[in-house]
């Protein structure tokens, strides 16, 4: 197929936003580039945050950003802009060929972008937001690619708009990333600016609380931020769905943030537009082939649930939690795919700490309603926490994990620290620990040991007891 025959998405802002002629536009990054120094923070970049003015106003400081990623590789990068030209419900995945610069074609990651599709329906393939037509086209993504270009090199893109930013929509993209992109090595980038046309000092005051969410690393501050207005960002939705991606990928930190306003770059401090550069860090992530996506990356045993319906329980969970809030009742929906009884336990966690955890050791009921039925508990039964308040509600993140059935451990060498999870059982006591826990807390596999029988109200040193019954099981958490 040649050109003529593909969709692609022509430059929209060329001449407006930066240079339209190659040589003066990659000579003009090439500035930005030689104009800042490269941000010092350790690990694996997972994500980032970068302006999208006119080059003019916050090219330097999105060449901060874009900086870090000098001597890094990714396959595919994903960039999530807001719809500045027109309102659509929904997050759009483009689905044509490839997008250009006049640096050049950038090409779709057509598999990556199809999977991200399917997984929910607030997500899926349209060009709505991306056609540039008879008026000008969004400028936010596209913005973003030359500096790519530049410091990467050659790599394929997955362009998403989001035509909505309300929560559900941000929550269902943020999920989605979580789960299509796991087991790839894929960059996340958010586009967005910040407040729009105050006086200096109110902008910064504004900014300041958006920067403050972004330096916690706290997806959930921030859209309360962005929602009680006492901050502004017109890609608020991006910024919190990247963030809330980042965290289940593998991103443990945002490693910088900088800063500045349009009025460094025009005098007028009158009416300024602020810009936020940031960059998320953690371990890289273990790549792993496509057809294994969903299982767990070190030595899978399982697979019981698909992409397609990890974000379907986390609804379900969430839609149950608030029914028993308003006081209804509530029935989940029936998902053939997931009628299937296996072990399970729902954690709930507010700004990454524990909020409740309830789940089921052997399964009674279909996963979907065993998920609703533990959400439940977690958040109003667990007798470690009152019960979950309406205030509390928009801040909790949930986690699932799906348990393979039990099996009696011989040999304590059969363990395997980040991969089972374990239950002691002696006399009336019994307890169970989640895989993820020994790794959270860095325990060897006797530490490990030793916690699941204090969790079960023994000696630490009761798993050595020649009637004590432990019993491992995998764990897929999503």
């Amino acid at each position: 197929m040649d050109d003529t025959e593909r969709e692609i998405r022509k430059p929209a802002v060329a001449g407006m936003f930066y240079p339209k002629a190659p040589g003066e536009l990659a000579k003009m990054i090439a500035g930005f580039f030689a104009e800042v120094d490269k941000p010092a923070v350790g690990g694996h970049p997972i994500g980032l945050i970068a302006p999208h003015a006119g080059y003019p106003y916050s090219g330097r400081l999105a060449a901060r950003a874009y900086k870090l990623l000098d001597g890094h590789q990714f396959d595919s990068v994903v960039i999530i802009s807001p719809s500045h030209t027109v309102f659509f419900q929904g997050a759009a995945v483009y689905d044509g060929h490839a997008y250009e610069t006049p640096l050049g074609l950038v090409e779709i990651d057509q598999d990556l972008s199809s999977d991200l599709s399917t997984i929910h329906p607030s997500v899926y393939a349209s060009r709505k937001g991306h056609a540039t037509g008879s008026a000008r086209g969004e400028h936010a993504l596209e913005v973003q690619l030359p500096f790519l270009q530049v410091v990467l090199g050659r790599f394929k893109l997955v362009a998403i708009v989001m035509g909505d930013q309300e929560e559900d929509t941000t929550r269902a993209l943020g999920e989605v990333l979580a789960s299509g992109l796991r087991g790839t090595n894929s960059l996340l980038i958010a586009s967005t600016d910040l407040s729009h046309f105050h006086g200096e000092k109110e902008a910064r005051k504004l900014d300041a609380t958006v920067q403050a969410a972004v330096d916690k690393f706290d997806p959930g501050l921030l859209m309360r931020t962005l929602e009680n207005g006492k901050g502004e960002a017109c890609g608020g939705g991006p910024m919190a769905a990247v963030m809330a991606a980042a965290k289940r990928l593998g991103g443990t930190e945002v490693g910088f943030t900088d800063y500045t306003t349009s009025g460094a770059t025009t005098g007028d401090f009158d009416n300024v537009v602020g810009y936020l550069a940031a960059a998320i860090t953690g371990a890289k992530p273990e790549v792993v082939d496509r057809s294994m996506m969903g299982v767990q990356a070190a030595k899978p045993e399982m697979q019981e649930v698909s992409n397609l319906d990890r974000p379907r329980l986390h609804q379900i969970a969430r839609d149950a939690i608030m029914a028993r809030l308003q006081g209804k009742s509530y029935t989940p929906p029936v998902i053939e795919s997931l009628d299937k009884k296996r072990g399970l336990f729902v954690t709930l966690t507010i700004d990454g700490r524990l909020r409740g955890c309830i789940g089921q050791i052997r399964a009674q009921e279909p996963l979907y309603e065993a998920v609703a039925e533990m959400a439940q508990a977690a958040a109003f039964e667990d007798p470690r926490f009152p019960e979950l308040s309406k205030d509390e509600a928009s801040q909790i993140e949930t986690e699932i994990s799906v348990l393979s059935p039990l099996v009696r451990v011989h040999d304590f060498d059969e363990i395997e620290v980040g991969r089972h999870g374990l239950m002691i059982k002696l006399e009336m006591h019994s307890g169970l620990l989640l895989p993820q826990v020994a790794t959270e807390h860095g325990w060897d596999r006797i530490q490990f040991l030793e916690e699941t029988c204090m969790k079960a109200g023994l000696s630490r040193n009761s798993y050595k007891d020649r009637l004590a019954e432990i019993y491992k099981f995998a764990g897929e958490v999503f």
